[in-house]
């Protein structure tokens, strides 16, 4: 132990420090939430400002703190300095500055994430760990993610890390030995906690048109959101569920803790949590924190659709936003402006329908308010918006889920979809989408 000691104090350093270690010309990666390490990145956004760092390109995804990478000026003169500033998948923040030009999107698979930078040659990541252990290992914690993946396809990648007591040890495949590192700082922030949402009726309504389809003994993955959040709630008379998801979230402790899920019927790794990511509350992060039942890999593992499938009665809920008649699902754009990313979305639907008995489920609000004059639109289109994005397309779409039903679409024809498609919208929108469906020659 006092040999890894002393290795440590040897690479700690200050952030400014650390950072220096960054070649110029260099692929940046870093986490996505509380991966990401907030002193090494803005750290880094200063160097670039600067100009001691030009030539660079930075990724990242779901950045949860506002850094310097936020401001303005910084920004531009990250530009006038050639870097380039990349998003694979836009939180709150992110969408912002992706929507007025100042980062680039990433189109993705997170399953392909990892395997991307091949082409890239990452040549440094930013990551932020959990505290050292005797044997001189740093776990990721929380969000071994796309990075573990990206690091390890990228072997002349230099491996900065920011130390945190906050970040949760976890078990797994997402561990990283002090000799692997090129230089350490210390940075105790708090992690970053997802507030609660509040459910409404509408999420309620399609929570239960869920649940009623998962089997007692089924796998299931649980997005992020008020939707999952309802679907959770409404699993209580299940059985011995088991989880293969890319993220963790706080309802799935719920379940833990009310005996719904065991993971006792799972073929492919029974009686452990499968995850590359961890966001929600402070619970959660304990739950996780050094508890045999959870593993942590990368997202090339998870998200694998050959090992989802070798799970029977895989149910995978996610969300979109908009459904065209013929079944394309634009959810990552609403018409050009970017909203979130594909994220796992088409990895867990094909993992879903390799599994036996697995269902991919898709869920959305069967209407919006239109922000410029306050009227309601219909989420159910005989056309996606011009120049929305298909995240997942019609050949791979299997259950739209609306607070009015269930439309199975995968093996119908068009007319069999739009006719389901139609059931499902809001009754206001109804006889208009059956007029444009006719128009179109689909019914």
């Amino acid at each position: 132990m006092n040999k890894w000691i002393d290795l440590y104090k040897e690479k700690l350093m200050t952030a400014e420090e650390a950072v220096k270690y960054i070649p110029q010309g260099s692929f940046i990666a870093v986490p996505l939430g509380n991966g990401q390490p907030p002193s090494l990145i803005n750290a880094m956004a200063l160097r670039m400002a600067s100009g001691d760092l030009r030539d660079c390109e930075y990724l990242c995804a779901i950045s949860s703190r506002i850094m310097e990478l936020h401001k303005p000026d910084i920004i531009s003169n990250i530009a006038k300095n050639n870097n380039v500033l990349d998003v694979m998948y836009n939180g709150p923040l992110d969408r912002f500055f992706v929507n007025s030009g100042a980062y680039s999107y990433v189109p993705h698979r997170l399953f392909d994430g990892p395997k991307m930078v091949e082409v890239a040659h990452m040549k440094a990541a930013l990551i932020t760990v959990a505290p050292m252990d005797e044997h001189g290992y740093f776990s990721t914690g929380l969000n071994p993610d796309y990075i573990y993946g990206f690091i390890n396809h990228s072997p002349e990648c230099r491996i900065i890390a920011e130390v945190n007591e906050n970040m949760p040890r976890t078990y797994g495949n997402n561990h990283f030995h002090i000799t692997e590192l090129t230089a350490i700082t210390e940075n105790n922030v708090p992690l970053v906690e997802l507030p609660e949402i509040p459910l409404n009726d509408k999420d309620n309504r399609i929570g239960q048109y869920v649940a009623d389809l998962v089997p007692d003994g089924a796998c299931i993955q649980l997005g992020i959101g008020s939707i999952p959040n309802a679907v959770a709630q409404h699993l209580s008379d299940k059985k011995d569920l088991g989880i293969h998801s890319e993220m963790l979230c706080d309802s799935m402790v719920d379940l833990y803790e009310k005996g719904i899920i065991t993971c006792s019927k799972k073929q492919f790794m029974p009686r452990k949590w499968i995850a590359c990511f961890a966001l929600g509350s402070k619970k959660l992060y304990s739950f996780v924190k050094e508890n045999p039942l959870v593993e942590m890999h990368s997202c090339e593992f998870v998200n694998d659709p050959y090992n989802i499938g070798l799970n029977d009665n895989v149910i995978s809920i996610n969300s979109t936003l908009e459904v065209d008649l013929t079944g394309q699902c634009a959810s990552e754009s609403i018409g050009r402006s970017m909203y979130s990313g594909a994220g796992g979305q088409i990895d867990f639907i094909e993992g879903a329908w390799r599994s036996k008995g697995g269902k991919a489920i898709l869920a959305l609000y069967s209407t919006y308010e239109d922000k410029g004059t306050g009227k309601p639109g219909s989420r159910i289109t005989p056309m996606l918006k011009q120049g929305s994005f298909v995240t997942t397309g019609r050949n791979d779409v299997q259950y739209i889920v609306t607070e009015y039903g269930v439309a199975q679409l995968k093996g119908f024809n068009l007319r069999d979809r739009a006719r389901a498609l139609i059931s499902v919208a809001h009754p206001d929108f109804r006889e208009e989408l059956e007029s444009e469906a006719k128009k179109l020659k689909i019914i």
